[in-house]
């Protein structure tokens, strides 16, 4: 009897400590989040995850990551805050949201079901980019909406398909203004990457920069 409940203890501690680990080996967020080139010198992997996310679903690199700036401030593990219970007790969270782009269980699902795949995280800059992506196409599909436009792209992210045909953002200015926001932001990192993506383009051995180009 003993030896089982050590055993249990043992797994806990080592489910525990695996989960911490993975915690603790993400990668830091970007002290420059206001520049693009900056966040990319950071975390190069990050641009190539958008520039394949790009590629195949057809959001910029800008759109996707003020999307991930506005969502999570490019923390990987987050999630909303817990609500309090008589003002100090830990409650529910509000929404199953994680990871970058703060998406939902649901949702979430869906994408791993047709466009993921089973082992996609949300925790990891690659799946998240390559979420976005593949929601804003159906967003597109749904609504008419320009993958073009990240400000009404958002409004839908947030609201959802059906809650942005419905209007239901009119009722909520704290959205407007992160639409608007992220709208602003998308525009100032597609002007800075023009300056400096051709310092991320440099993936072949015979490559050296900055003689690289921007495709």
């Amino acid at each position: 009897m003993h030896r089982k409940l050590l055993l249990r203890m043992f797994s806990l501690t080592g489910l525990v400590f695996t989960l911490t680990g993975c915690a603790i080996m993400a990668p830091s967020p970007p002290q420059e989040q206001s520049n693009i080139c900056e966040i990319f010198r950071e975390q190069p992997d990050w641009y190539d995850h958008a520039k394949d996310s790009q590629k195949k679903w057809g959001t910029s690199i800008a759109t996707q990551m003020a999307f991930i700036q506005q969502e999570s401030s490019f923390r990987s593990h987050v999630k909303p805050p817990r609500s309090k219970i008589l003002g100090f007790i830990p409650g529910p969270r509000p929404s199953s949201a994680k990871g970058y782009a703060q998406a939902q269980d649901p949702v979430w699902g869906e994408y791993r079901d047709q466009a993921g795949s089973t082992f996609a995280r949300r925790t990891h800059m690659k799946h998240a980019t390559d979420f976005i992506g593949w929601y804003n196409t159906r967003t597109q599909a749904q609504t008419g909406i320009s993958l073009n436009n990240p400000e009404h792209l958002y409004l839908a992210y947030h609201e959802g398909a059906g809650g942005y045909q419905r209007g239901s953002y009119r009722q909520k200015p704290a959205v407007q203004r992160a639409a608007r926001q992220v709208a602003q932001r998308a525009n100032r990192y597609r002007g800075q990457l023009v300056r400096c993506e051709s310092e991320f383009q440099c993936d072949s051995f015979y490559q050296i920069w900055p003689f690289c180009r921007a495709d």
